[in-house]
């Protein structure tokens, strides 16, 4: 077990219990007392740094319903994939304002869903500036750098310039920037902004931009987490956030991902810890059907004594009373 606390991150908010990247989510986590929250970003129209996990915003708003919109609806093609909806790149600033946030998940999350409707969006400076009232850390997620890159945006230029214009650029405050793209990730860092770079790996697949540079010669996530791989990446970045699964390959215990990083001065993340069946591993889902909690301290139990540097949470309260 590690001797120092883990990093407790409210992921996206407190989303288990208001919709996420909601004002009042932020405020619940921070007010829970978590050491950072969780941002993920995207660009509007006019360049403004919206947060939504997605730029697709169907699910997280009531763009669907709002009859001015419609036309709007489209389909584009993001890191690959083809995707139907509404786009923030599509709207002003001004325009996003109008609309309102809703759960994403609303079978799981009822109690989140009943606050549907009441919030608007927020620009990466409305939770730069909450996480600097609270004296707490930012983990600022960078979504689709190569996406927005094609579309004629210098997306580190503008993600520097702002966290410049905040005072989160000079280290006085704790900032981790993170990306499942390692070259957004390099481009901010030359932009003198001082921070802890984390590269995020998913279970599968490989990072969109280099796929997009090198085609079928791209490196996979799971190569990253290997011991070359992260000897690789070691002085390119400061760690690695990995989904959970790559560390509970099974119940007898973590897998080596964690050691042979620390062994490399690289710092682990996991992503994310959700106490409900559906997003338990198997061993740990109990009875009451998905939306039920699980054994999740059980599971999470398993991460801590694995010695993760950081965890994003979607129910903070939770996450701080297992981890610390």
């Amino acid at each position: 077990m590690r001797d120092e606390p883990v990093l407790v991150i409210g992921h996206r908010g407190a989303p288990g219990y208001r919709p996420e990247h909601t004002r009042s989510s932020y405020r619940l986590a921070l007010d829970s007392g978590v050491d950072a929250v969780e941002p993920d970003i995207v660009l509007a129209k006019d360049g403004t740094i919206v947060v939504r996990h997605e730029n697709e915003i169907s699910d997280t708003t009531d763009v669907a319903s709002r009859p001015e919109f419609a036309d709007r609806r489209r389909t584009a093609t993001i890191d690959g994939q083809r995707v139907t909806g509404w786009f923030t790149e599509d709207f002003t600033w001004d325009e996003l304002t109008t609309l309102r946030c809703r759960e994403r998940i609303p079978d799981l999350r009822a109690g989140s869903a009943h606050f549907d409707g009441q919030e608007p969006m927020l620009r990466l400076r409305d939770v730069l500036d909450l996480a600097a009232a609270a004296d707490r850390g930012v983990v600022l997620e960078v979504k689709h750098a190569t996406y927005f890159t094609a579309l004629g945006w210098d997306v580190a230029a503008i993600v520097a310039d702002e966290l410049r214009a905040a005072g989160w650029a000079d280290g006085a405050r704790p900032l981790v920037v993170e990306s499942f793209e390692p070259t957004v990730l390099s481009a901010v860092r030359e932009r003198g902004v001082v921070a802890q770079y984390i590269l995020l790996l998913e279970a599968s697949g490989a990072p969109f931009d280099l796929v997009h540079a090198r085609g079928a010669d791209a490196p996979e996530f799971a190569w990253f987490a290997s011991v070359e791989g992260l000897a690789a990446l070691a002085g390119a970045v400061d760690g690695i956030s990995v989904d959970k699964r790559m560390l509970l390959a099974d119940r007898r215990g973590p897998s080596a991902i964690v050691d042979d990083a620390h062994a490399r001065g690289l710092r682990v993340f996991t992503w994310t810890c959700r106490p409900e069946n559906a997003f338990l591993t198997r061993a740990f889902r109990r009875g009451g059907g998905e939306a039920a909690f699980g054994d999740y301290a059980g599971e999470w139990g398993m991460l801590r004594d694995a010695g993760v540097d950081g965890v994003f949470v979607d129910h903070p309260d939770l996450g701080i009373r297992v981890f610390r």
